[in-house]
């Protein structure tokens, strides 16, 4: 899960990940889309694929790149309780928000 994290802590390869959600592309799209250079795409197309984030396929001269669910659902997975906490951090504060009496949401907008 590090190499995942590691992976995704670059904007670039998140972008990538991104445009490989609506599904398979070639190299060649993928730079056009980013706006870098070929050397830089692949670059980062390789730590993608280190992670196992991406898989490559072969079609003559081209390679196609699609996405690898495996390791966001690995880390989705780890989230789960952090995300039970925020939700039950937040469900609190909305019910303290609840029983506070209506005269005090009205001055907090002309507090400055």
């Amino acid at each position: 899960m590090a190499s995942t994290f590691a992976a995704l802590a670059e904007t670039r390869r998140r972008e990538i990940l991104d445009l490989l959600r609506a599904g398979e592309r070639p190299v060649g799209e993928l730079v056009q889309q980013l706006g870098l250079a070929q050397p830089t795409v692949s670059k980062h197309l390789k730590a993608l694929r280190e992670a196992g984030l991406v898989e490559v396929r072969h079609d003559a001269q081209r390679r196609w790149y699609r996405l690898r669910a495996a390791p966001l659902a690995e880390i989705d997975a780890w989230l789960a309780p952090y995300r039970r906490m925020w939700d039950s951090s937040l469900d609190a504060l909305e019910q303290h928000l609840d029983a506070m009496p209506e005269h005090a949401h009205a001055h907090e907008g002309n507090a400055r």
